[in-house]
This record gives C-alpha cells, sequence and structure tokens, in this order.
C-alpha cells in the first residue's frame, strides 16, 4: 500500500455520488461510518451547489460494530425512501463499510421498497471514482433503457442523446450548453442528455434516438458500447474541444445524423482562437515548451491544441485515467514525447522538472507543482479547486470553448507585456519575480517604507531559489550535467520566466559542450554571446 497525501480520484463511492447527484428523482443510501460524510463538501464547497447531494448515510460508528449494522442500512434505506419520495433509489457501500461486508444490495431486496433499486458493487480497493461514476450510469441505463425495450419504430435519423456530464466534471454545465447549441444548430433533436439533469425516465427514452454522442469517455463509453449492442445505437466519439476538433465534431455528426453541415458553421467567425493563430502576435509563443496532464479526454483534447492550433511544442503528455492509458500512448507518439501513465502526484512533478517546460496544462495537483516550479500553469482537467467553477459561463467545447480555451493559455503567458516593454521594465521594482500582484496591496512594501536589516534578509531569502527547483538542479548535477552558481542562479531568473527556461538549456548545453562546470555568470552571458551570433 502506497500513502499519499493528495489522490487524483476518489473512491468509486465518490463516482456514484456524483451521478446521484447530476440526476433528477434519484436518492442513493450509502452505508458508511460517520466519518465518510466527508464527500458532501465536494459537491457544496468544491461546485458550489446551492443543496447538499441527494445521498443518506448509515453513519454507524465504532460501538455499532458489536451489533446489527445491517438493520441500521435497512433502516436507513426504508425511511429515506419515505421522506424523499424517489423514482429510482441507489444502493452501495462505501470503502470503510465494504470491510463489514454487509450486502446493501440484498438488503434492500428484502424490504419490499415501492421504487426501483439498483444495486452498486463498488471495488473499492481495486476501482476509482471515474470508474465508479462511469458502472453508476451503466447500471441506470440498463435497468431503465434495458427495461422500456426497443421502440416499435426506428427513430428519426437526426435524433441524438448526449451521455456522460457529470457533477464535479469540469465545465460540464457549461459545456452542455454549447453542444447542444451545436447539434441543434445541424437540424438534430437532442433526444436525452444524460445524467446531468435527467430522471430515472429520461433514461428510459434513451432508445428513441438514432444515435449516442459520448461527450466524455471516462463516465459513458461502458453505456454507449452497451447501447450499441442492445439497440444499435451509433456512437459519435469526436470531442469538440478545440477549433479542429469542433469541426471534426460537427461533421461526424451530420454524417451519422445524414444532415448537411449550414455553411455558417463552415466558417470561422464564430471563434477567434484561429485568427490569434495566424496574427504577428503569435510568434511571442511559438515553439514553447508545453507539459500536459489530466484525465484522458481533456490531456488529449490540450495536447491537440497546443501543437496544431497555438504552435506549441508538447514535451510531456499524461494522464491518471488508466483505463485509458492506450489512447493517451498513442497521441504521445504523434508528439514524439514518452508517455506518463500515473496517478502519483510526485511522480508527475519529477516529470515535469525533467521536461523543463515553460507552461504546464494540468489539475489542481499540477497548478500546485508549477506555482512551486516558478512555471504558469492553465487547469484543464479535474480534479480541480473551487475557482474552477466559475460562476460565468466558461465552458471547453466547442467555439466558445476554443475562445475560453485562448483566454485561459495564452493570456497569462504574455502578462500584457509585449517584448520591447519587457526590455524596457527589465529589471524594475515592479516588474520582477519576487513582487506581488499589482492589485494586491499586501504584495509591495508600503508607501514611504524605508528598507531595514530584516528586509535585506528577507530579500536574500527571497532570492535562494526554491526548495524544489534546488534539488532538480542537484539532481541534474548527479546526471553529470553542469551545476550553476548561485550567483548564476540569481541572474537567470532575471529573464522572463517564459523565455527562461529556454535560456537555461541553452547555457547547460554550451557548458557541456566546453567542459565549463559550475555555470558562472560569465559562463550564462558566454553562452548567450555564443546563441545570439
Amino acid at each position: 500500500m502506497e500513502l499519499t497525501v493528495w489522490t487524483y480520484e476518489g473512491p468509486p463511492h465518490v463516482g456514484a455520488m456524483r451521478v446521484a447527484n447530476s440526476m433528477r428523482d434519484v436518492h442513493f443510501v450509502l452505508h458508511a461510518p460517520q466519518g465518510d460524510t466527508y464527500a458532501d463538501l465536494l459537491f457544496t464547497m468544491i461546485e458550489r451547489n446551492k443543496k447538499r447531494p441527494p445521498v443518506t448515510y448509515t453513519t454507524f460508528q465504532a460501538r455499532d460494530l458489536s451489533g446489527d449494522t445491517a438493520e441500521i442500512f435497512k433502516t436507513a434505506a426504508r425511511d429515506a425512501v419515505a421522506r424523499f419520495k424517489p423514482q429510482a433509489l441507489l444502493v452501495g457501500a462505501s470503502c470503510t463499510a465494504e470491510l463489514i461486508q454487509d450486502d446493501p444490495g440484498g438488503l434492500a431486496k428484502t424490504l419490499g421498497l415501492n421504487v426501483p433499486v439498483v444495486p452498486l458493487e463498488m471495488p473499492s480497493y481495486q476501482k476509482k471514482e471515474n470508474w465508479g461514476a462511469a458502472e453508476t450510469f451503466y447500471r441506470l441505463v440498463r435497468a431503465f433503457a434495458g427495461g422500456a425495450g426497443k421502440p416499435e419504430t426506428a427513430p428519426e435519423q437526426a435524433s441524438c442523446n448526449i451521455l456522460g456530464p457529470t457533477s464535479l466534471g469540469f465545465r460540464n454545465r457549461d459545456d452542455i450548453v454549447e453542444v447542444v447549441r451545436l447539434v441543434e444548430s445541424l437540424g438534430v433533436r437532442v433526444n436525452t442528455v444524460a445524467p446531468l439533469g435527467a430522471s430515472p425516465a429520461d433514461l428510459a427514452r434513451i432508445p428513441q434516438a438514432h444515435f449516442n454522442i459520448v461527450l466524455y469517455p471516462e463516465i459513458a463509453d461502458t453505456s454507449a458500447r452497451w447501447l450499441k449492442r442492445q439497440f444499435g445505437q451509433e456512437m459519435v466519439t469526436t470531442i469538440p474541444i478545440g477549433v479542429g476538433a469542433t469541426r471534426d465534431f460537427v461533421a461526424e455528426v451530420a454524417k451519422v445524423a445524414g444532415v448537411e453541415v449550414p455553411q455558417e458553421l463552415l466558417e470561422s467567425g464564430a471563434e477567434r482562437l484561429s485568427w490569434y493563430s495566424a496574427s504577428i502576435d503569435s510568434n511571442y509563443l511559438t515553439g514553447k515548451r508545453v507539459f500536459v496532464f489530466g484525465d484522458a479526454t481533456h490531456a488529449i483534447s490540450a495536447a491537440r491544441i497546443a501543437s496544431e492550433e497555438l504552435g506549441f511544442k508538447v514535451c510531456g503528455l499524461g494522464t491518471y485515467s488508466r483505463e485509458f492509458a492506450r489512447d493517451v500512448r498513442e497521441a504521445a507518439a504523434k508528439y514524439g514525447v514518452e508517455p506518463l501513465i500515473s496517478d502519483n502526484h510526485l511522480d508527475v512533478e519529477d516529470a515535469i522538472i525533467a521536461a523543463q517546460p515553460e507552461l504546464v496544462l494540468g489539475t489542481q495537483m499540477e497548478r500546485h507543482a508549477a506555482k512551486r516550479l516558478r512555471l504558469p500553469c492553465a487547469v484543464i482537467s479535474s480534479p480541480v479547486h473551487v475557482q474552477d467553477f466559475p460562476a460565468r459561463y466558461s465552458p471547453q467545447m466547442g467555439h466558445e470553448g476554443a475562445n475560453v480555451i485562448f483566454d485561459s493559455w495564452v493570456h497569462p503567458l504574455m502578462m500584457g507585456l509585449e517584448e520591447h516593454l519587457l526590455q524596457m521594465f527589465r529589471g524594475d521594482f515592479e516588474f520582477h519575480d519576487d513582487a506581488g500582484s499589482s492589485h494586491l496591496s499586501h504584495g509591495g512594501p508600503a508607501a514611504g517604507h524605508q528598507p531595514d536589516a530584516r528586509d535585506e534578509q528577507a530579500a536574500v531569502a527571497a532570492e535562494t531559489p526554491a526548495p524544489d527547483v534546488a534539488a532538480a538542479t542537484s539532481t541534474a548535477a548527479n546526471d553529470d550535467q553542469p551545476s550553476w552558481t548561485s550567483d548564476a542562479e540569481r541572474e537567470l531568473r532575471k529573464i522572463p520566466f517564459f523565455v527562461r527556461g529556454k535560456a537555461r538549456r541553452n547555457t547547460e548545453t554550451y557548458a557541456t559542450e566546453n567542459g565549463l562546470n559550475p555555470i558562472t555568470i560569465e559562463t550564462l552571458y558566454d553562452a548567450k554571446a555564443h546563441f545570439g551570433r
């Protein structure tokens, strides 16, 4: 067993809660001890929901273990049905309750409840959150769509279901609005969106559409494949994140639906990312090295945008979604990088250090790592923090999603400063690494403040490389790479952050080729002169 402080995914019962919280008229009775009620906070504090998730915990205590915990579950299930009157009842056990080996599904069956009961088997010590969400959605689809049977008449060809969006999904709420708008502009009828916003009755209508759009394979792939086998429903699998992928998505939907693509959708006026890519301003960022990590859906899409639409160089690509490792390996081969398949955030941080990127696109974990390494970062995937559920409309998919991605990735890199302004203000007290944000008054000294000895000590400490960077430098030295003197490190940090990685690599290459170790300030400027010729 490996202990860790952070984890990319929770246990599978959290995935089941995501599906229950996404739907209407579904209630989940979770056999769990008191401490497992922490999961409520994911929805009320992180996602900023206005209500608690529809979950009843049995909340047994240590003293109950010597008694009848099965009776506690049965009482909770009976009370939940009487109080909430759901159309369907999910029952399962948390990772802790799994150890006492009660059988929630069997116990619920003995109660003779007047609502359909969907039992969930969650192997908490083999599977994780996304698998739990996919399994829960699959069980619900089988229970309700399977029970409805095949429709008597074949569905109209231009009709579809959109499957996969859930509660706690990265920008899922806004993606749905954008994708529905896109599909309906093709003249295609949206039959059902599930699980987000759907009821069990809506799931029973799924067979009445001609095809399914699998928007998030991590959640909907299992269900969509079963629906294809059971009802012959075709699958649209292109994920419309980015300009090129949105065009591919529109073409695939039109082909499956048998419709023509309207001329206005073929024109690029709806998005502005491609205009930027063709402008002279994009030269500032062409060839910048970017490290990408997240769930498979968003990581693969982000790598494509970075490489094909913004001119970045993908220097690292990985995922924590082991079920989709093959897809990520195929994408990594396309960019000539070694795929990273890991759910250990420390392994990912080591890979970032080794790749020396100038931009990190990742999860909340990578945002923390990038902050320690003084690298710019944009979050592209779950797990996320509260600020990644913005109050404003902020999709990732479709044309507007491309605009949001452009703002999220490019503006932090540009910082509103063109190259000549960076040169002009280089060394200015307000524009250096240790200066706080200009809109935060505590980021800099108060007006009239006179520096004293404590300020000088703080300045020296601030100029000392961060521990992780120092560790990385030390590691590099152990690998026969030249080390850096502290003066040279301080001089290097005066270079704007988005060209600093390239300056470091060039200097180390120059020092290695000329047998110079350690790297001093003189080496740094000799290397600059060498590569500037």
